[in-house]
C-alpha cells in the first residue's frame, strides 16, 4: 500500500490523455503487428476512496483496449506486450467542485520481440494514468460516470499512453525498424514517420495461421513466457 500512495502521488503532475482517436491513423511504429497480449493482475491494489474493481474486470478491460488500439498497426513482424494491472482508483460520489476525487490506473509495461525471443526492455514501464477531463469528469466521476465507464476510459487511456511509449522507443531507438534504425534519423522524417527511402515492405503474415485472437502464431508456450514475466514484474 505505501508503494501505491507513493506512486499515486504522480498523478498529481502527469498529464491525462485523449484516447479518442481511434477512427484516425494510428501512431508510427514501424513494423509492428500486436502478437500475444497479457495482461495480469497478481498484486492489484485499490487506492483509497475507491469504488471496487476485481482482478478479472481490469485484466477484460485492460486486453480489450490494448486489442483495440493495437490490432490497428498492420506490420508484419510479431511483437507481444506484457501488461500487469498494479494500483487503481475509481472515484467516488464525492463534492461537486470542492472535493471531486479523480479517478486513477497504474501499470507496468513490458514488450517482446517476437522473432529475437526477448524483451525489448528489461525493466518494466511505469505507465500511471488519469481520466480525461471533461465536463462530466469535472465535477468528478463518481458522480457522473459508473464504476465500467470509469474503468472503460481508464484502460483507454492507459492503451494510448502504452502506444506513445512505444512510439516514443521505436524514434529513439528503432525498436520496430526493420534496419534497426531509431525512426526520428530516417530520411523525410516528418512528424515521427519516415517517408523517404522506406525499407521494402516484407509479405504480411497470413492471419489465418496465426494462434491467438491477436493473431499471434507463435503458440502458447511464448504467450506463457510473457505472462510469467508480467506477474514476475511486480512480485
Amino acid at each position: 500500500m505505501r508503494r501505491f500512495m507513493a506512486l499515486l502521488g504522480l498523478l498529481a503532475v502527469t498529464a491525462c490523455t485523449n484516447a479518442n482517436d481511434l477512427d484516425e491513423e494510428p501512431a508510427y511504429l514501424g513494423n509492428f503487428r500486436l502478437g500475444h497480449n497479457i495482461v495480469v493482475a497478481p498484486n492489484l491494489t485499490k487506492g483509497p476512496a475507491s469504488r471496487a474493481a476485481s482482478k478479472e474486470e481490469w485484466i477484460d478491460a485492460m486486453t480489450r483496449a490494448i486489442s483495440e488500439r493495437f490490432t490497428r498497426h498492420e506490420g508484419s513482424k510479431l511483437y507481444h506486450l506484457g501488461v500487469s494491472v498494479e494500483g487503481y482508483v475509481l472515484a467516488v460520489p464525492g463534492l461537486p467542485v470542492v472535493a471531486s476525487p479523480k479517478s486513477a490506473l497504474i501499470l507496468n509495461v513490458t514488450a517482446w520481440d517476437d522473432a529475437a525471443g526477448k524483451k525489448l526492455n528489461q525493466k518494466p514501464e511505469l505507465i500511471t494514468v488519469v481520466e480525461t477531463a471533461s465536463a462530466k469528469t469535472l465535477i468528478g466521476s463518481g458522480l457522473t460516470q459508473s464504476k465500467e465507464v470509469q474503468m472503460e476510459n481508464l484502460s483507454r487511456n492507459a492503451a494510448k499512453l502504452i502506444e506513445n511509449w512505444l512510439n516514443r522507443q521505436n524514434d529513439n531507438l528503432g525498436w520496430f525498424e526493420d534496419d534497426g534504425r531509431p525512426a526520428k534519423e530516417k530520411i523525410g522524417l516528418m512528424s515521427g514517420r519516415p517517408e523517404a527511402d522506406p525499407a521494402p515492405e516484407a509479405e504480411p503474415a497470413d492471419a489465418g495461421e496465426t494462434g491467438d485472437e491477436t493473431g499471434d502464431e507463435t503458440g502458447d508456450e511464448t504467450g506463457d513466457q510473457v505472462r510469467e514475466e508480467a506477474t514476475a514484474a511486480v512480485e
